[in-house]
Order: C-alpha cells, then sequence, then structure tokens
C-alpha cells in the first residue's frame, strides 16, 4: 500500500486523501465529546472539572446540552415522566435545583427528632413546623417528594430516625395535593363527577404511600369489561356494547339487550372472578379501598356497587346509586313503571322493594329508595370508614384511619357539627395544637365557657390562637350556638396548653447507675420476649416501678404477679404494631434476635443491628448509660447461646459412648 503526503500535510492512501487524526481531545467532534463525557463513570465533579480546562470543553458542557442531561437522568431517572422527551431544557439548573433541594430536605428532616421527639409516642402528631419549612423552600414539589423517596428507599436497616420522619412528611404532602383534587373534583357539575374518580381519591388520601391512580384503575375495569364483551360475544355476536370503543359513552336502549349485559356482567364479576362481598371480615379498611377491592376481589356493598355501576354504564346499562339504610345498593329501571334493586354485595342478586326490607329486617320509607348523586355517594363511603375508626383499638392505625376520614368527610360536608366536634376531641386527644394544625385544615378546637362570657372569651383568645382559628370557632358557633360551652372548653384547655408550652418541662434522665435504678436489668433496644404471651417486642423506656394508675393496675391484675407492680416496668413497641408496658418478670431477652415491624420503631432507634437496635441520639441522652449496658447484654446473651450450640454438638458422642458401655 503506497502512502504520500499530499498538500498540508493530509495523508493519501491509494490516491484517496483522509483529514489528520486529531492530536488532542479538544479537536475531537463535539458528538464525540458528548459520547465520551456521558460514560457512566463519570459523575458531576468529573464534568464539573472538565468544563473548567478550557473554552472548547467548556462549550461542549453548556448546560442545556446532552452531557448535563445524562447526569441528571442517570441520577434521578423517576423525574424523566416530568420532562417531554427531547425537551430542550436547561439541565444544569434542573441538576442544581435538585440538589439544593434534597441538601435542604435532609436538613430539615433530620433536625425533626431534636425538635419532636417526645419518648411516649403521641400517635398522629403533626409536625406542623417542618412542613412549612419545606412548602417555604419554593422548589419544585417533585423534586422535594424525590429526595424524601430516596431517603426511604436507601439500606432499611439503617437511617431508621431519618426514615420515620421522611415517610411522615410524604405522607402530608401527598395528602394535600390529594386533598387539592377533590376539592376541585366536589366543585364539578355533578353530571362530570364520576363515582369511581371519588372513590379512587378517598383511596388515595387514606393510602397516600401507595401506588393508586385512576389510570390503573380504570384499566383493570376495561379488562374486566373485555371480559364480559367475551361472554356477550357468545349469547349475542350483534350486540351494540361489542361495537362500542373505548371510553365512548353510550346507553343501550332495549329492556333485554340491558338484560344480558347484567347476566353477563354477572357472570363475569361472581362466578369466573369470583367477587364476593367480605361476609367474615366486614368493618376491615381495606374492603372499602376500590384498589384493594379490585385485588382481594372482595368489598363491602358501597365499594362493590361502585365497581359494578361502573362496570355497567361502560356496558350501556345505566345503573343508579341508592343510598339504603345498612346495605347500599344499585337501582335498574329494567321496566318502565318500576325499579329492580341490584345487591351488588349478594352476587348481583336483583331485588324487589319489599324484598330489600327483607335483607335489613325493618321497613323503610320511600325516601330511602331515591337516587342518589356522586357526593352523597363519596360521603357514605367516606362514613363507612370513619365508623371503622371510631371501632379502632385506640391504636396508631384506627386514629390514622379515622384522621384521615375526617378530615374527607369535612371537607366534602365543611358544616356538620357533631363531626367538626369530633374532630377537635380527637385533635385534643393526640395532642395536636392550634399552631400546628392550623395549617393543616379547618379545624377548631373546643372545650368550656358560660354562655354570657362565651364572645369576650372568642375575642380575647383571638391574639393567642390567631384568626383562622378564631373564624373556625365563630364558624362553629353561627352553626350551632348550643354548642358554646364544648368550644368554650376547648378555647380554654387550648390557651392552657400554650402557657404550658411557655415554660416547658426538662425531660428526665434515667441513669442505670442511680440507686433507685439498680433493679432494671434490661436496656433500651434489646429485643425481648414476653413470656406468658409469647410476643416480641423492643424496649424504648422503662420505670423503676410501675407508674400506672391504680385503675390500670387493677385492671390488668398487676398485683397478682410475684412481684406487683414494685418492679421494673418497660415500653416496648410490640411486634403487632402496640405499645405496652410490661413487667420485668414477665420478659426475657430473644434467644434469636429479629426485626420488630412497628411504624414507630424510627421514632426512638437509628438502625438495626442484627442483635438490637441502636437508640437514637434523643433516646440515648433519656437513658446515657443504656447504650453501653445493652451490647454488654447482647455479648452475653451471644456468648450463652455459643456455648449451648457447643454443648449440643459434644451431646451425641456422649450419648454414643454412653450406649456402648450399657450391658448388652
Amino acid at each position: 500500500m503506497a502512502t504520500s503526503v499530499a498538500g498540508e500535510g493530509q495523508p493519501e492512501v491509494n490516491g484517496i486523501t483522509y483529514e489528520p487524526l486529531a492530536k488532542k481531545l479538544t479537536d475531537l467532534p463535539t458528538e464525540l465529546l458528548e459520547h465520551i463525557l456521558c460514560f457512566p463513570v463519570l459523575q458531576d465533579v468529573d464534568i464539573c472539572n472538565v468544563s473548567c480546562c478550557c473554552k472548547r470543553l467548556h462549550d461542549v458542557c453548556h448546560g442545556r446540552g446532552k452531557v448535563w442531561g445524562h447526569q441528571y437522568k442517570i441520577r434521578w431517572p423517576k423525574l424523566q415522566r416530568f420532562y417531554r422527551q427531547n425537551e430542550c431544557c436547561d439541565w444544569l439548573r434542573e441538576y442544581r435545583t435538585r440538589h439544593r433541594v434534597g441538601i435542604q430536605i435532609r436538613r430539615t428532616v433530620d433536625s425533626i427528632s431534636k425538635r419532636f421527639f417526645t419518648e411516649v409516642p403521641c400517635i398522629g402528631q403533626v409536625l406542623g413546623d417542618s412542613f412549612a419549612e419545606i412548602e417555604s423552600l419554593g422548589m419544585p414539589e417533585h423534586f422535594c417528594e424525590d429526595e424524601l423517596l430516596f431517603i426511604l428507599n436507601t439500606d432499611k436497616r439503617k437511617s431508621l430516625t431519618l426514615k420515620y420522619y421522611a415517610k411522615k412528611i410524604l405522607y402530608f404532602l401527598r395528602q394535600q395535593n390529594i386533598l387539592k383534587s377533590l376539592k376541585s373534583f366536589l366543585l364539578r357539575p355533578a353530571e362530570q363527577q364520576s363515582a369511581l374518580e371519588g372513590a379512587v381519591l378517598v383511596d388515595q388520601y387514606c393510602n397516600p404511600l401507595s401506588d393508586v391512580s385512576l389510570s390503573s384503575v380504570s384499566g383493570q375495569l376495561d379488562e374486566i369489561v373485555e371480559k364480559v364483551r367475551r361472554m356477550l360475544s357468545i349469547k349475542n355476536p350483534s350486540h351494540p356494547s361489542l361495537r362500542v370503543t373505548q371510553g365512548e359513552c353510550f346507553t343501550v336502549e332495549d329492556l333485554e339487550l340491558q338484560r344480558q349485559v347484567v347476566y353477563s356482567l354477572n357472570s363475569v364479576l361472581y362466578e369466573q372472578l369470583q367477587y364476593k362481598g367480605n361476609e367474615f371480615d366486614y368493618y376491615n379498611p381495606l374492603n372499602s379501598y376500590i384498589h384493594q377491592v379490585l385485588q382481594r376481589r372482595t368489598g363491602i356493598p358501597i365499594s362493590l356497587s361502585v365497581l359494578y355501576m361502573t362496570l355497567a354504564r361502560r356496558l350501556g346499562v345505566q345503573l343508579e346509586p341508592v343510598n339504603f339504610p345498612n346495605h347500599f345498593l344499585l337501582r335498574w329501571s329494567e321496566d318502565i313503571y318500576d325499579f329492580v334493586y341490584i345487591d351488588a354485595f349478594g352476587k348481583g342478586k336483583q331485588l324487589t322493594a319489599k324484598e330489600c326490607e327483607y335483607l335489613i329486617g325493618h321497613q323503610v320509607t320511600a325516601d330511602y329508595y331515591s337516587a342518589i348523586n356522586t357526593t352523597e355517594v363519596l360521603l357514605r363511603m367516606v362514613g363507612n370508614l370513619l365508623n371503622i375508626g371510631k371501632r379502632g383499638e385506640g391504636n396508631e392505625k384506627s386514629y390514622q384511619l379515622l384522621r384521615d376520614s375526617l378530615d374527607l368527610y369535612l371537607t366534602i360536608n365543611p358544616d356538620n357539627v357533631q363531626y367538626l366536634l369530633l374532630q377537635a376531641r380527637l385533635y385534643f386527644h393526640l395532642g395536636i395544637w392550634p399552631e400546628k394544625v392550623g395549617m393543616r385544615t379547618n379545624l377548631f378546637f373546643a372545650v368550656k365557657r358560660t354562655p354570657d362570657s362565651f364572645g369576650a372569651s372568642l375575642s380575647r383568645s383571638c391574639f393567642v390562637l390567631g384568626p383562622q382559628v378564631l373564624d373556625i370557632l365563630q364558624h362553629i358557633q353561627a352553626l350551632d350556638p348550643s354548642q358554646h360551652g364544648a368550644v368554650g372548653y376547648l378555647v380554654q384547655h387550648t390557651l392552657e396548653h400554650i402557657q404550658h408550652k411557655k415554660h416547658p418541662a426538662t425531660p428526665e434522665e434515667k441513669r442505670r447507675s442511680a440507686p433507685e435504678h439498680l433493679e432494671v436489668q434490661y436496656a433500651v433496644g434489646l429485643i425481648m420476649k414476653h413470656k406468658r404471651s409469647g410476643y416480641n417486642c423492643v424496649i424504648y423506656g422503662w420505670d423503676p416501678k410501675c407508674t400506672m394508675s391504680l385503675e390500670w393496675i387493677t385492671t390488668m391484675r398487676v398485683n397478682q404477679l410475684p412481684n406487683g407492680p414494685n418492679q421494673p416496668f418497660y415500653n416496648v413497641l410490640v411486634q403487632d404494631g402496640t405499645c405496652r408496658y410490661a413487667a420485668q418478670e414477665n420478659l426475657e431477652p430473644h434467644s434469636a434476635p429479629l426485626e420488630i415491624g412497628h411504624p414507630e420503631v424510627g421514632r426512638y432507634f437509628s438502625e438495626f443491628a442484627d442483635t438490637h437496635y441502636a437508640a437514637n441520639e434523643e433516646l440515648q441522652a433519656r437513658y446515657p448509660e443504656d447504650t453501653e449496658e445493652t451490647l454488654r447484654a447482647v455479648q452475653e446473651l451471644y456468648h450463652i447461646l455459643s456455648e449451648g450450640s457447643a454443648a449440643q454438638d459434644q451431646a451425641p458422642a456422649t450419648d454414643q459412648s454412653s450406649q456402648q458401655a450399657l450391658p448388652m
């Protein structure tokens, strides 16, 4: 192969002239430089350093270019759904903004424990100040949520306190957005409100950390509709429902064709897919959440009715919701003179008006057979959740459900005095006070004045409670003047609480070495087993003697214990989600320590260390000598178990030699 040099030093091969090879990196084409700078091994710091080398590389790494776009996408891939494909964007600015939001979110979340830590769990406490800080950032909300999700998805055994508060903030932020969507939904004309969309909003508000969306729920219903259509095509290949495109609104006018739809729907829903009413666990809140109804294929009358009604309408049969007492129904105009009532809970059984009364065991007036609108459907649905919350066991989940359902109910019907009072009493019980609650929703705080002094009481209180709370109290008084006693009583106690907050008590520090604490055997962070009840738990606090009331001691039969109440008692978080107060003689270290799946673990502990939980800084400050004791106890337990294991390994040989020594 002959090579010669032509002209300005350009190489020539077999008569063909080629451009000279680049002698340095900056001579490469822009596209190739971008490709190199998008290698996965390069991070943001590397790109910054490269862009500082020279003007050529600085221009290649410009903010709207491919390089910073790639850095943004590989670091925060879940944020890509907020941008259009091939969108021209200042990726460097987006990167800096998202980075700053991440730093601020972590700083805020990390500081919460120091400001809001309490030894006894204040179930449902709202961290209003922290929410305000995040909202005041003025940054895109999806950036805040993305950082909170990143915190939650890191190593599940570490940074437990950070995750605990990140989860609470994410819960709140999502609920605020859902509440805005619900308010917009309620402002629409009645004909534009679908019961399915309303049910999804209720579901989302009560489960803000779950992946629930109208599109996903609607997609699952479309799959059921297709199954019904296949069933219809067998019975009537020319049925008009088979010719309708997805999303098209239409009505089948012929009654016989409507019957075919209803019978096919019943066959698919109850026979093929095995949907049924949940008679055995009726008061489980999951029965009211539409995504859980679809997943578990069971529900209560109202949730199954919303599902059934939506499916029927997509197939051209218009059913109407009926707010029948104790058992939600649908009505269908099967003939021109009367209605047939459909029991979606009872596998689509069709009932006459008289049979509906047999269903509940008593007669009702004609009003109960009338159709209701979507808003009334939602009130019935939320009312069911509210009643389930009231029936709860007084744990974190039942209080949360009660709070969420009250928020929803008062968003839909803000003038219900009964539920406003219930909400006030609940928030007082949970220790959520006006300076925090005022940010969350329309709350008020209640409790006792005489009628003559009530107006003056409100006027004096406005300087402390602020105009928003004053407006709410005045609103309650205007709705029902007879409630002045309850409202005044709450005002009084609110003022007392605010005064008390000005002089907060210093948290008690408990040292094991103190003479009165010498009988305390166990330390915070140890994983224990209850000798009698068998539950697994972790200790988050202790007292040298039982500090509960005489009534509690009598109810729990503490005096029947060998050591009675005059022994150490421990605050424990139990695997089943409850918090208990256990006597020392009833506890023993767990022989095989395991994680305790309690929602409050992160409030007290920073890490699960395989054998125990490591107390966070706030809990360590309360029990400064317990960390060392916890480590000592774990090592001692490990030593005992190791010796026992070694003895068991030797046992078979000893038994064998003994057997050989026995006479035959």
